[in-house]
């Protein structure tokens, strides 16, 4: 059953009425007063939350997206943060995915994992 909104005339008091479809949408009070009908423009959330644990979510709402490479990479690791602050600090995929890329390459570990820095009299380096 749809809802309505209607009006009080008199006091502006808004009031949200059911009807079938195939009734008359006119509402009137006790006291005979026919309220007016409020039209609104239905509102739906396109830019809704993305499930952090969904690979398919992250790819269906962000396949049309027109922002570049780096706003992808961006909300991707709030994603991540997202893991991660549901799971004590560390996020489980990413830890898998070290996981993985440490067994491949023979026990090397992945350059976010390692925190190296090169310093001379002229330069630090950090990465």
């Amino acid at each position: 059953m749809p809802m309505y909104i209607f009006s009080n005339p008199k006091t502006k008091e808004v009031k949200e009425v059911f009807f079938h479809m195939e009734d008359d949408k006119k509402y009137i009070d006790e006291d005979g007063l026919e309220w007016n009908r409020e039209l609104s423009s239905p509102q739906l959330n396109t830019q809704g939350g993305i499930d952090p644990w969904s690979n398919s979510d992250f790819v269906n709402k962000t396949a049309d997206s027109k922002g570049t490479l780096g706003d992808l990479m961006d909300r991707s690791k709030e994603l991540s943060d997202q893991r991660a602050k549901e799971h004590g600090g560390v996020d489980p995929l990413k830890k898998k995915y070290y996981e993985n890329y440490s067994k491949e390459r023979k026990g090397a570990k992945h350059l976010d994992e390692v925190k190296k820095t090169y310093e001379n009299k002229n330069v630090k380096i950090e990465f």
